[in-house]
């Protein structure tokens, strides 16, 4: 599919990914790919109950959007491990980042990536918004915490690339986050507006495991809602343009940049649910993640912004390019799982990393 083939209407779809942080999703995916005609669905624990209704409910997605849609749609989830842990309960959890590098041991991590990996893509699933990169500071049950690999900047660099590159080599897009650093403040983005002010020495260090995922070929970066003093000017980096600029110019990455969830509380309170994400639309992102609201019609509002000159289509065009770009690299397609993947196979492999971490407690 070339972008000359889309109208302005399903260009701006391309750059929402819709997230679906609610039980009963069947009763608002209609309405969703019908009208809003997203270029992605971001799944949550909560939308199913089973594997066998995680299966049902993708392949609801994809056929009923291979019939109205032209571009297949990114299928996101956010599956760490640890904590942040997004497949259904007959699925044994793999350790959190940061336990899975206590000895030290590479091969652990890339294990845990490659059935992840696995796991995702067979289940319908084409972009995992992980690996984290941020550094660890503070507690394990901070707002990074354990989700970190390290608490050393080159450890991160080391575990979090291997990871990348494992869930890239399964096909599954990893989304590298939160950039610049979410591990230099242990206030909670969810909530709270998390405010870093450091000197941009060390801010830069922070930085070094993107600078270093971008040398090796990330396809996608997740802007966190940070705000960072001489840098982002008082708002969020989701809504800065010197920060995107910051990413484009200065570290020289060409592949799409993805604004974390534009509704989440810290953002939306102080924003609103639709302020916010015109503004991390002007600052550049490529992809906008929105949690749905009922009758919302984001890309009318940015269709708006077209008509009233506050974005050109030209621009507009530039982000889709970098979205089509990356599906079709990936393959990406509505074709529906056929199968189900066999649980105790992957129970067996997830139950052999348990057992390894366990032996370092």
């Amino acid at each position: 599919m070339k972008i000359n083939d889309l109208n302005l209407k399903e260009k701006i779809g391309q750059m929402l990914i819709i997230g679906l942080d609610f039980e009963n999703p069947m009763e608002k995916i209609d309405d969703i790919i019908l009208n809003v005609k997203p270029g992605g669905i971001l799944l949550y624990k909560k939308n199913y109950k089973t594997y066998e209704e995680m299966i049902e409910f993708i392949n609801y997605i994809k056929t009923l959007n291979s019939k109205v849609n032209k571009i297949p749609l990114f299928i996101a989830i956010d599956q760490e491990g640890g904590r942040v842990n997004r497949m259904p309960p007959e699925f044994k959890n793999i350790p959190s980042p940061y336990r899975l590098t206590r000895n030290q041991d590479e091969s652990i991590v890339k294990e845990a990536a490659s059935i992840t990996g696995d796991m995702l893509y067979n289940s319908g699933v084409n972009m995992d918004l992980a690996p984290v990169l941020d550094v660890k500071r503070g507690a394990d049950n901070s707002a990074i915490g354990d989700r970190a690999f390290s608490s050393k900047v080159e450890n991160v660099v080391q575990y979090g690339i291997a990871y990348m590159k494992e869930l890239q080599n399964k096909k599954v897009i990893p989304v590298v986050k939160h950039f610049p650093g979410h591990g230099l403040t242990n206030v909670d983005s969810h909530f709270f507006p998390p405010i870093i002010d450091e000197p941009m020495e060390k801010i830069e260090k922070e930085m070094l495991p993107f600078k270093e995922a971008i040398n090796t070929n990330a396809d996608a970066i997740l802007i966190g809602h940070l705000y960072v003093k001489g840098m982002t000017e008082g708002i969020p980096a989701t809504m800065s343009k010197a920060v995107v600029n910051y990413i484009r110019e200065k570290l020289g990455f060409n592949g799409v940049i993805v604004s974390d969830d534009m509704r989440m509380k810290s953002v939306k309170i102080l924003y609103g649910k639709n302020r916010a994400v015109k503004r991390a639309i002007l600052a550049g992102n490529d992809i906008v993640i929105a949690k749905y609201i009922k009758n919302d019609r984001l890309e009318e509002i940015i269709e708006d912004m077209v008509k009233k000159n506050y974005l050109s289509e030209g621009q507009i065009d530039e982000h889709v390019s970098r979205i089509l770009s990356l599906k079709s690299k990936y393959g990406i397609s509505d074709t529906e799982v056929l199968e189900l993947i066999d649980l105790e196979k992957y129970n067996k492999k997830i139950q052999r990393i348990i057992n390894t971490c366990a032996q370092l407690d």
